[in-house]
């Protein structure tokens, strides 16, 4: 790769305007008083360093990485409870500007470490100077419990370089069924949540109008 510049330049434009885009969403439902599924959006281009890693691990040629590695462009929705990750694709799969190309389910059919989160790939057209580069980018839509368990378990991932201690991986596995657990304990008391959290942001709207 003799310019990483050039060819990332097109992923991070892409991870920019779709974390507007997805921002938006959530906008519409605080608009229209509407409880949003979506929770909060952050983005990001995989470092240069964890491309090659994976492009290695996976044995993907460095000239096939626009079509064979899909999270060079990553985007997270953050959901407050597992019934509104159903909403939030159901919104994208209602969307005309990307094509939807493969949908994975870690939720319903989660990975034996432990792993939950729901993952869209998209193809996303980005208008360049030269005209119109459609590039792959990957959305995981995931609860806030699941994202806190992913980034613990992606940092001693990294330390041990995948190679976990027994003990280790048996006590991730279990915070990883705490971390559910606790999503759907949070889904039964949902409408006492989502009351509260209304009356809250209306009186807090009076006190500023005050």
């Amino acid at each position: 790769m003799k310019n990483w510049d050039q060819f990332l330049s097109p992923y991070k434009q892409a991870v920019e305007e779709l974390k507007v885009k997805l921002k938006g969403m959530r906008k519409q439902y605080e608009q229209a008083s509407s409880h949003s599924p979506i929770e909060f959006v952050t983005g990001r281009v995989k470092p240069i360093a964890s491309i090659l890693d994976k492009a290695n691990q996976k044995g993907i040629p460095l000239d096939k990485l626009e079509t064979e590695m899909q999270d060079i462009a990553g985007l997270r929705m953050m959901c407050q409870f597992v019934d509104d990750i159903k909403r939030v694709v159901e919104l994208l799969r209602n969307r005309n500007d990307f094509e939807i190309v493969e949908e994975r389910d870690y939720i319903s059919h989660k990975k034996v470490s432990g792993y939950r989160s729901y993952h869209v790939v998209i193809r996303y057209p980005v208008q360049t100077i030269n005209g119109e580069k459609k590039i792959l980018a990957e959305i995981q839509i995931r609860t806030l419990a699941m994202n806190f368990w992913a980034t613990i378990e992606h940092s001693v991932n990294y330390k041990y370089k995948g190679q976990f201690p027994e003990d280790i991986k048996m006590r991730l596995q279990r915070a990883a069924e705490a971390a559910f657990r606790l999503d759907e304990e949070m889904s039964l008391i949902r409408g006492e949540i989502q009351d509260a959290q209304a009356f809250f942001t209306k009186k807090k709207e009076q006190q500023e109008n005050t």
